[in-house]
């Protein structure tokens, strides 16, 4: 049976629930469409107006214009004002084209009337102010930026125009040149001072001095006004700046002096703080023969007094061991103290800006004369009559195949020259790609590279080697202008263009570094350039390297700048790392370096290294909670063909990871590797290195794997490279850098003082707990926790180190040292790589057997 329907009003309309509450009436029966028409949001609608990037841009653009118009409108009425005022009155009593074409105002009728109102009625020269606020509104709408704070601003210029009106008002009134000069005044503030004047007479001047000064202090936060104190003479005494962000303005003060230079009756400076809310270390410790002791803060005053200096603590009681001290103590008046220097601004006006180079202040950046000058080196040439004979061949060598081209022209290189070529109309590309080894026998080139098209060129590049190549020395990049004007956080120079310019890279922004090239091209070469340019650049404090050398003899020469530039695990003899399990510890070491500087940034509510030094450096960190000075830090592995081998996953993964994350917080790295195949460069490692650099390689599979396109096979050697960055293909010539260099250059920085010991990266311990099958386990030393630990791996049966940690909450170390001497006691099996290890003690009944023959009983 159907259901009877109701319309939509019966649903809409509310029944009244009782009898006696009226119905809603309905006039003539009908229903109420006003009711029913859904309401307009106009919060909503306005909301997505400004919301919408045209809108804005669109009233940024005509609030700027509209400022012009009313800079033009308000300057050209306080010079034509009187001729144009009966021009304004007569506006809409005349016909509107008879009193346009008589205004005089540069912006017309509309201009004239505009600014009568703003000029003469209101504000009068301050009138000028009011197009500078609607053109900086527009300007933020525009650009999103500001050029000055919008909103301080507005309010300053506002009080200016008002107050600049007051002034010139008054000057107007008490000269009686009303009649000329109200339009300078306007009419606030003539009209204003008009009425002041007849009550207060001369005081009106005073009246509005006093508006001046009440806006400045609220304007500026003004809380006091001190004097110089002109009553004695002040002898200035030298200040010795601090490394400590910590040092606070008390501890730079009140340093001791030469006795009787102050009379001890003098009164100490004052401060505005109580001492209780001070950190420990920001209090000036006092003499050993003059101690303070705090009670209760029930007494108002008490002074320390020291030589030259007298230091006053309220709310203290100082308590000495000499009570003729005591005495002496409580008659001098005390001082409060500054409030917490890392809220204030007030360390860096007494200190400065934190320098971290001051660590090492003696430290001297490597001379030019170490490197080697090439005088007799030779260079590219390439005569004029070569290139027009390669010119007529390639052009041949195109006709021979059906191919015309309308110009060729020709840019000489240090390694190659660039012929840049233009084909005729409807000639294909793909067809010129094809002749590549054509045009190489021509030209009887070892062999040629082909760019078609050129990039933002219009044009086809043919690249043919130079017959005598130039020698590219590293002294003629590191004295380059290029290189000594780089402002780059991590610049590297990496050699020179086709065009011979000097290329100099940011290796912060790169940022990290993927870098192949058979035996013998120049790769290792190129590492060493690498390392040079950031030693030639950076100072010890603002960078440390981590150096990994499966082969062992490529990095050894760096060995001297342990104490300077070199980071390396605590526990680690060699600063340079060749042994395979160190490199993985060492790796999955930085990575908790990495997940350590990012809590920092996430403490200091930074997003990247650069914010957060920049933030330390102004002292606005406090060290008390574990905030520091981060350097770069650059990981160079030279082949990674070996690493993969020998430790697979366990080398891919934190290396991946490092990539993936360790940009934001200044860790770079820069891996190298012979054979870049795909079973090397995996596509976990090799999505996260944007940055590829390619040295000759044997085959266009390799070239493929390493840059994404061929080419690199077709390199010339001895330092030719492609580099691939941002979807481009860039062929430079390395530098070279010789043996004899490098030793020199690390001798000048090692003989220097250093630091105490390299740069500590985190503790890591594996599985295997760090310790060597060839080290010894004294059992009659067992760790406290021994009995504990291994109660926890019968139980669980399961002998891994990760599980000691989380159970029993230790470190990495000690928990390795457990499981060794488990081991040792043959409750768990041999260490078997990333496999948890064999528990040999099934039961707990048999472990305490164990347990108390260890114990001798």
């Amino acid at each position: 049976m159907a259901q009877p329907t109701t319309s939509p009003r019966q649903n809409t309309i509310r029944r009244p629930t009782d009898r006696n509450e009226p119905r809603p009436r309905i006039p003539n029966g009908k229903s109420d469409s006003r009711s029913q028409r859904p309401s307009v949001n106009w919060g909503a609608a306005l909301d997505r107006w400004f919301t919408d990037q045209r809108s804005t841009l669109t009233l940024g653009v005509l609030l700027m214009v509209t400022a012009l118009g009313l800079m033009f409108a308000f300057i050209s009425y306080l010079l034509n004002g009187s001729a144009d005022q009966s021009v304004v009155g007569a506006a809409f009593s005349e016909p509107l084209a008879e009193s346009a074409t008589e205004t005089r105002n540069w912006a017309g009728l509309v201009g004239a009337y505009i600014a009568h109102a703003f000029v003469f009625r209101w504000f009068g020269v301050g009138a000028l102010t009011i197009p500078v606020i609607v053109f900086l509104a527009g300007y933020k709408l525009t650009f999103k930026i500001e050029l000055l704070p919008l909103s301080r601003t507005t309010t300053a210029l506002l009080f200016a125009a008002v107050w600049c009106s007051l002034m010139i008002g008054y000057i107007v009134l008490v000269t009686d040149s009303a009649d000329t000069a109200s339009i300078w005044c306007g009419g606030l503030g003539y009209e204003v001072n008009a009425a002041l004047y007849g009550l207060f007479g001369w005081g009106n001047l005073a009246f509005i001095g006093f508006l001046l000064f009440f806006f400045i202090v609220y304007f500026f936060d003004v809380k006091d006004i001190k004097l110089p104190d002109f009553s004695r003479p002040v002898r200035p005494q030298p200040r010795k700046r601090s490394d400590n962000p910590l040092q606070t303005y008390e501890e730079s003060e009140f340093e001791p002096e030469e006795e009787n230079e102050f009379d001890e009756d003098e009164p100490a400076e004052e401060f505005n703080r109580n001492p209780e809310e001070m950190p420990v270390n920001t209090f000036m410790t006092p003499p050993a023969t003059d101690p303070i002791t705090p009670t209760e803060p029930s007494t108002p005053e008490v002074v320390a007094k020291t030589t030259g200096v007298t230091l006053t603590i309220k709310n203290r009681e100082a308590v000495s061991e000499d009570p003729s001290e005591s005495d002496e103590l409580a008659a001098t008046p005390a001082p409060t103290f500054e409030p917490d220097p890392f809220e204030e601004d007030d360390l860096v006006a007494v200190h400065g800006l934190y320098d971290s180079t001051l660590d090492l202040p003696q430290y001297q950046y490597p001379t030019n004369d170490l490197l080697t000058e090439y005088q007799n080196s030779r260079k590219a040439q390439v005569s004029d009559d070569e290139l027009t004979a390669n010119k007529i061949k390639i052009e041949d060598t195109l006709r021979n195949f059906g191919i015309e081209i309308d110009s060729i022209q020709a840019s000489i290189g240090p390694t190659v020259t660039l012929y840049e070529i233009v084909p005729a109309k409807g000639v294909r590309i793909s067809k010129i790609k094809s002749l590549e080894d054509d045009i190489a026998l021509s030209l009887s080139a070892l062999g040629i590279r082909i760019i078609a098209p050129m990039p933002g060129m219009g044009t086809i590049g043919i690249e043919v080697p130079n017959k005598n190549r130039e020698m590219v020395s590293m002294r003629s990049m590191i004295t380059s202008e290029s290189f000594n004007a780089s402002k780059f956080d991590l610049p590297i120079v990496l050699g020179k263009t086709i065009s011979n310019e000097i290329y100099v890279a940011d290796l912060a922004k790169m940022p990290h570094l993927l870098m192949a090239g058979a035996t013998g091209q120049g790769k290792s070469v190129g590492l060493n350039v690498l390392l040079t340019s950031l030693i030639y650049k950076k100072h010890p404090s603002q960078l440390k390297l981590v150096l990994v050398d499966p082969k062992k003899v490529e990095l050894t020469l760096f060995n001297k700048l342990e104490r300077h530039f070199l980071a390396k695990l605590p526990d680690s003899d060699e600063p340079i790392i060749t042994d395979t399990k160190k490199v993985v510890n060492t790796l999955n070491s930085l990575c908790i370096e990495m997940d350590n500087r990012y809590n920092l940034l996430k403490d200091a509510g930074c997003r990247n290294l650069k914010e957060y030094n920049a933030k330390f450096v102004k002292r606005k960190l406090n060290p008390e909670k574990g905030h520091r000075f981060l350097p770069y830090i650059v990981l160079i592995v030279d082949e990674l063909a070996d690493l993969m081998m020998t430790a697979g996953k366990e080398v891919e993964q934190p290396i991946a990871r490092l990539a993936q994350l360790a940009r934001a917080i200044g860790i770079h790295l820069v891996v190298a590797t012979q054979r870049p195949s795909v079973n090397v460069i995996t596509g976990l490692i090799k999505a996260n290195f944007p940055a590829r650099l390619s040295f000759k390689v044997t085959s266009k599979i390799d070239s493929r794997t390493i840059l994404d396109t061929g080419g690199a096979e077709q390199l010339v050697g001895m330092g030719d490279m492609l580099l691939s960055s941002n979807s481009e293909i860039i062929r430079l010539q390395c530098p070279f850098v010789d043996t004899n260099e490098i030793e020199e250059l690390c001798e000048f920085v090692g003989n220097q003082r250093g630091y105490d010991d390299a740069y500590a990266l985190p503790e890591f311990v594996g599985d295997e707990g760090g310790q060597g099958d060839d080290k010894d386990v004294d059992l009659d030393n067992r760790d406290p926790m021994f009995d504990e630990a291994a109660r926890l791996i019968v139980i669980h049966q399961q002998g891994s180190t990760s599980l000691i940690q989380r159970k029993l909450k230790l470190g990495y170390n000690r928990a390795g040292r457990l499981i060794d001497q488990l081991e040792a006691a043959k409750i768990v099996g041999a260490f078997e790589g990333s496999k948890a290890r064999d528990v040999l003690v099934q039961d707990l009944q048999a472990l305490e057997e164990i347990l108390k023959r260890l114990k001798g009983e």
